[in-house]
């Protein structure tokens, strides 16, 4: 059976999903952008800031699924401007170390929810059935 994950430490869903779904050891975690869970702000300063926010978000639920950083074996990065890409990929070479980086794909689109720069998603394996 799959087990939904949400935590209060990370956004509310802004629509018909929940933020993750654990199945048969695995934590699927929908796209998540840079909105602050304690006030529901957007984090715009800078696309560093932004991907700082991302990522934090995406730790807070992987916590809550029984996971962590270190145990995320997928990501989807999409960003809007892929000029971008070298200043992105140091903030998330800050959460994901080489020992234990996830395969990864980074794809150009041309919008993003609430109209932000950056959202990522990942699978990684959990201790939650």
């Amino acid at each position: 059976m799959k087990q939904l994950i949400n935590t209060s430490n990370a956004p509310a869903p802004i629509g018909p999903y929940n933020q993750s779904v654990a199945f048969n050891g695995l934590l699927f975690i929908s796209g998540q952008i840079a909105l602050n869970p304690a006030s529901g702000d957007l984090v715009l300063d800078n696309i560093e800031a932004e991907t700082h926010q991302v990522l934090k978000n995406l730790k807070a639920i992987l916590e809550a699924g029984g996971s962590g950083l270190e145990h995320v074996l997928k990501a989807t990065v999409f960003v809007k401007d892929m000029n971008q890409f070298g200043r992105i990929n140091a903030v998330y070479g800050e959460y994901f170390k080489p020992e234990f980086a996830p395969a990864r794909e980074l794809v150009q689109v041309s919008e993003l929810p609430k109209f932000v720069n950056i959202e990522i998603s990942v699978i990684a394996a959990t201790d939650k059935k």
